[in-house]
């Protein structure tokens, strides 16, 4: 039998446009235990459980990408029903999440702590292949890894993440990276930015460029701007910070001017692309930004670049014009290539922007879909929620949240059904945001990894 969660009943914030009792039911850490009212169960729409059919063999269903969009499908398909043959491909022995890397950056937390094993997906019944997915044939539903070994599959999803879109940006190759890191990938970036805000000089300047939409994690650029923001303010008070945007508006603005307004007046500056913001060019032998106003010469420098779907999506034929996957919203199967289902990052998925909560709640989703069809059943209409927190400094979190429902072939956001944190909080409320935060993160990690 297909196994199925029971039915969820949405927060109480859903609808009334107030985000704090939304926040609080992404679960909290006290007293020992994680709250039951956890969103994230509840980002699956749930139907009666129907029979699986009986079969020769066993459903064969590969998962590419291990992140928090890939290893929560090879979980929750396996959990959905036992007899299917769930396959994780995922290249890494290990997973460092993006959620928190900011911190890292800015001194605040230890990469210790971004860290995750596949030990605890493996025990649970996945099969874990450790390998690089190098091609897909859809016709034949068959992926072939790196060594030649060929996965034949029924289902396939994938999960790849993001690639960095390397000449985009005039002068921002992969050499380039190694003087001015993008760190939008954790691990080996997040410790370069992290070793030169160190050795940068008191007085000194840092400059981020922010790229235009879509990308990964929408108010990322911003909390990063913050944090660092922070540490320069306790460690080295007479630099400045300057973040140059090829946007007019951002994810939370409201909510970030304030906090920079009251946190860091004169040392962090954020300059839209009315303003002159966006970048045209970069030299990493000088590390200058360049604009269509002038030029800003850094201590270190950021460049946050133009993105896309990881590289498998394209050989899977599931990527389109943008760089990204169109998906069907019901069961994020691929608008070009049946049998094939992509989640995170990589998806089009309209209003639901690219999160590890998004990545989260769009591979449960997913993964009851699979069970599904696999089964000779319909899915229903799924409800998926999105919650994105930010850190504007230790121990002060913003948030803002959205509910989404498949309309006319993509996801949308319910009106009235999500929110934002207050914009007069007090700062009592702020730190319970922040411990919101790091609730999510807890609850999530040892969801999908633990």
């Amino acid at each position: 039998m297909i196994r199925r969660t029971p039915s969820p009943t949405l927060p109480r914030s859903v609808g009334k446009g107030v985000f704090r009792p939304l926040s609080r039911a992404v679960g909290e850490v006290r007293g020992g235990g994680v709250t039951r009212r956890n969103l994230l169960t509840t980002a699956t729409a749930l139907l009666a459980t129907p029979s699986l059919a009986r079969a020769q063999a066993a459903p064969r269903v590969v998962v590419i990408g291990g992140g928090f969009g890939g290893a929560t499908a090879a979980r929750f398909v396996h959990r959905a029903d036992p007899r299917i043959e769930v396959t994780l491909v995922e290249a890494n022995a290990d997973f460092t999440a993006c959620p928190f890397s900011n911190e890292v950056i800015a001194g605040f937390r230890d990469i210790a702590g971004q860290r995750f094993t596949y030990r605890a997906i493996a025990a649970d019944g996945v099969r874990l292949v450790n390998a690089e997915a190098t091609a897909v044939d859809p016709a034949a539903r068959r992926v072939t890894l790196g060594d030649g070994t060929v996965l034949a599959y029924d289902r396939l999803i994938l999960s790849p993440g993001i690639d960095i879109v390397w000449g985009a940006l005039p002068g921002y190759d992969e050499a380039a990276a190694d003087r001015m890191p993008h760190a939008w990938k954790a691990g080996a970036q997040t410790l370069l930015l992290r070793r030169q805000l160190e050795a940068m000089p008191d007085g000194g300047v840092v400059v981020i460029s922010a790229p235009a939409n879509p990308y990964r994690c929408p108010p990322g650029p911003y909390e990063r701007a913050s944090l660092i923001a922070a540490w320069l303010k306790a460690n080295r008070p007479r630099s400045k910070l300057l973040l140059l945007d090829a946007k007019d508006a951002f994810s939370k603005q409201k909510l970030f001017q304030a906090a920079w307004a009251q946190l860091y007046p004169g040392l962090l500056e954020w300059v839209s692309l009315s303003d002159g913001g966006k970048v045209t060019r970069v030299d990493p032998a000088s590390n200058t930004f360049e604009t269509d106003f002038g030029s800003h010469k850094a201590d270190v420098g950021n460049v946050i670049p133009q993105q896309r779907a990881g590289r498998i999506a394209a050989l899977a034929g599931v990527v389109d014009r943008t760089g990204w996957c169109p998906i069907d919203p019901v069961t994020f199967e691929s608008k070009l290539q049946p049998n094939i289902h992509v989640v995170g990052d990589a998806a089009i998925a309209g209003a639901m922007p690219k999160s590890a909560f998004a990545a989260n709640a769009q591979a449960k989703v997913c993964a009851d879909a699979v069970a599904l069809l696999l089964a000779g059943s319909a899915p229903a209409e799924p409800r998926l929620i999105n919650t994105c927190y930010s850190l504007v400094a230790p121990g002060y979190g913003i948030s803002v949240a959205g509910v989404y429902r498949p309309l006319n072939g993509l996801l949308t956001d319910i009106e009235g059904a999500g929110g934002t944190s207050p914009l007069n909080a007090t700062a009592a409320q702020r730190t319970q945001e922040a411990e919101y935060a790091d609730a999510w993160f807890k609850t999530i990690t040892h969801e999908v990894f633990g």
